[in-house]
């Protein structure tokens, strides 16, 4: 790959965009897996199986989870920071069914209370996808404010995720915070050759954004369902995007808490050139 020449810029230009594409496919690939398995079990799962549908895509999902641990695909390190994840959305979701934020509409038996532990595997996902990304494309921050200021921006926005059901919800106040803390950080990442940045607000939001397209796949499955949803699919309200946004940075900090030692901020200074 470092040998690949073209003989005009645009070429150049297309080869590196069709690879930054691939790697981030590549990056999601138990996302990616887990959407299909939701999306194809919802046509073709067979409404007579023995095993409930929920309960198959739980052992499918770890399954794969498996698959990439034993293939390499995926470090030890990255696993159990996944699994964190995992933890935390399983700890949210029981309280958020539990107040009627939305339900699983299908039975199943491998779960806790309401919630299927296929739920956590979602949380998962998105936390294999930050982890992956962060070493396929030599991920590293520069302008970041402390860590302990952005994890205390996350616990915050964990605990208002729960408190907003009894106190005043303060996300408005939390994206204020957010962008004071860095509106000046960027991401660098290397699509092929040549580091590359954007201002990780942005980052968040393209992400962010994929995810909710993604939750509208999701909630057309029915692998869970809003209070809206009862009468049929309809697409998840925009509010929702503001919802992952937040999110996204409580798994960003946690997969960044993770790689606090790589950190090299002259290293990406210096190659800045195109």
């Amino acid at each position: 790959m470092e040998r690949l020449e073209f003989r005009h810029p645009w070429q150049r230009t297309l080869y590196e965009f069709l690879l930054f594409g691939f790697k981030q496919a590549w990056a999601c690939l138990f996302g990616g897996l887990m959407l299909a398995l939701l999306v194809g079990t919802h046509v073709f799962y067979p409404d007579d199986a023995a095993l409930a549908r929920y309960d198959f895509l739980t052992l499918a999902a770890l399954s794969i989870q498996v698959a990439m641990l034993v293939l390499c695909l995926e470090t030890w390190a990255e696993a159990k920071v996944i699994l964190v994840f995992h933890i935390v959305g399983t700890i949210m979701e029981l309280f958020k069914t539990a107040n009627g934020s939305w339900i699983y509409p299908e039975p199943s038996l491998i779960r806790i209370g309401d919630v299927p532990l296929l739920s956590g595997f979602m949380y998962a996902a998105v936390g294999s996808y930050i982890a992956r990304i962060w070493r396929i494309f030599d991920m590293h921050l520069t302008g970041a404010p402390p860590l302990w200021a952005a994890g205390v921006l996350a616990a915050a926005i964990y605990v208002n995720f729960f408190a907003h059901h009894w106190l005043p919800d303060i996300r408005w106040a939390l994206f204020a915070a957010t962008a004071l803390l860095f509106w000046h950080t960027r991401i660098w990442f290397t699509p092929w050759k040549t580091p590359r940045w954007m201002p990780l607000l942005v980052g968040w939001l393209l992400v962010a954004l994929f995810i909710w397209f993604a939750e509208n796949l999701g909630t057309f499955a029915r692998a869970w369902t809003y209070p809206d949803q009862s009468a049929g699919w309809q697409m998840v309200g925009l509010a929702k995007l503001g919802s992952w946004y937040l999110l996204m940075i409580i798994s960003f900090v946690l997969v960044w808490s993770g790689n606090r030692t790589e950190q090299s901020a002259p290293r990406q200074i210096n190659n800045t050139a195109p």
